[in-house]
């Protein structure tokens, strides 16, 4: 993969095979930091999970860094008003099924009731492809409208580990105080931890490394 000159630049200021204890590494990760926009953190845990093990839920990060979520909820009946009062920003059934069909993707997280879960599964070709599909281990398929909307506005995310085992997710921005980044990083990775596959062997966690949006990684010492 060709990188540019700034990036080129910017991996030789640091030793790139050094592990930093986590503070350590997030200071070094601002300092390398050149892009002229906001950049943000991002946090790589490489897992060590047999091709039939897999790690996938959310987590609330204790500081958020991202605007407010565009929740879109598919519901009927009385559970329209409950995620109208909880916030949400569109809430429907057929109609905005009918509206997505038609190319509309104006949202960031959609939320169902578990009996729209049959219609909703139409969308599926749509909705997966962009990571939107209400599922219940993300605590996005309730008949709690009003907890689900409360969690996710409160900076609820999702993480899961891809098909080489490693979890990838934002966690700050670089502009961010770095104990705060760094306190949303132990949240992740306690959660991750306490998803180990009972039947996982050996060390759970390989690597940890952090890096902003355009810059390099920086390994991080596990504390496992």
């Amino acid at each position: 993969m060709k990188r540019g000159k700034k990036y080129t630049e910017t991996v030789k200021k640091y030793d790139r095979a050094v592990f930093h204890p986590l503070p350590n590494a997030l200071d070094l990760l601002k300092t390398l930091s050149y892009a002229k926009f906001d950049e943000s953190v991002d946090l790589s845990v490489k897992l060590n999970l047999k091709k039939n093990q897999s790690v996938r839920d959310t987590v609330v990060l204790p500081n958020q860094f991202k605007g407010e979520k565009r929740v879109l909820v598919f519901c009927k009946g009385e559970k329209e008003k409950e995620a109208q009062e909880a916030g949400a920003a569109f809430v429907g059934a057929d109609d905005l099924i009918e509206k997505i069909k038609g190319g509309w993707l104006d949202f960031d997280v959609a939320v169902a009731t578990p009996d729209m879960m049959k219609d909703v599964g139409k969308l599926g070709m749509v909705l997966g492809r962009r990571g939107l599909m209400p599922n219940p281990k993300t605590g996005t398929v309730t008949f709690d409208i009003k907890t689900a909307l409360a969690e996710l506005k409160k900076g609820r995310v999702e993480f899961r580990a891809d098909k080489t085992g490693v979890v990838h997710l934002a966690v700050g921005r670089v502009s961010m105080d770095s104990a705060k980044v760094a306190e949303n990083i132990q949240t992740v990775i306690a959660e991750i931890k306490r998803k180990k596959p009972v039947d996982a062997k050996g060390d759970f966690i390989q690597t940890i490394s952090v890096s902003s949006t355009m810059g390099p990684g920086i390994w991080v010492k596990s504390e496992e």
